[in-house]
């Protein structure tokens, strides 16, 4: 490793502020890495679960759409289906965790109000709209989960990068320098030494 820096007590005492530097910025990044690893896989495991709720959520929706389509009709049930609002209220809200804004959904689950007539409609109907209610919500989870495994992930990598350049190339570095600074000056101290006991010896 080339040392471009010259061999002189104030440049030693740079050096070793550096490196001390060097150590503690890779101490502190080890340790963000740790708890953004531990975050993730936490999101991870329940990105798992929820995708397993979901598929069972949304197999008893259909379930509930195909007893509607059965017994009303499926030009019915698809025309009853346009007197449905489009319902999206939720709110986005960010919580950090190491620098890393994660999303969390705040929903209100309010209970459905019908917008269509009892005469032509049943219970089934009424079944599977609360059915795909409950998979909008599961799916509005899912979206904040996977985002955050997303978000974490990237700042994982990042926070890696760091971490490697300072191991494998900072540290090093002034470790390196640090070592060349103190043996120049150390022999530099032997020479002077012998100089003058040479000199007292003259005189």
């Amino acid at each position: 490793m080339a040392i471009i820096v010259a061999p002189t007590k104030s440049n030693l005492i740079k050096a070793k502020s550096s490196l001390a530097l060097s150590k503690k910025g890779y101490e502190l990044l080890d340790k963000k890495r740790n708890v953004l690893i531990k975050e993730m896989m936490e999101f991870v495991d329940k990105a798992r679960n929820m995708h397993d709720e979901i598929y069972d959520v949304i197999t008893e929706a259909y379930e509930a759409l195909q007893k509607a389509n059965i017994t009303l009709g499926v030009k019915n049930v698809e025309d009853m289906s346009y007197s449905i609002p489009a319902d999206e209220h939720f709110d986005v809200l960010l919580k950090s965790v190491m620098g890393v804004d994660i999303p969390t959904v705040k929903y209100i689950d309010k209970k459905i109000i019908p917008t269509y007539g009892f005469y032509n409609t049943n219970s089934a109907l009424d079944e599977a709209r609360e059915k795909f209610k409950d998979v909008r919500f599961k799916v509005y989870e899912l979206a904040e989960i996977e985002n955050s495994i997303f978000k974490l992930a990237k700042e994982i990598e990042k926070t890696q990068k760091r971490t490697n350049a300072l191991q494998h190339k900072q540290i090093p570095r002034y470790k390196e320098q640090v070592k060349y600074i103190q043996e120049v000056l150390e022999e530099k101290e032997r020479e002077d030494f012998f100089r003058l006991k040479k000199l007292k010896k003259k005189i």
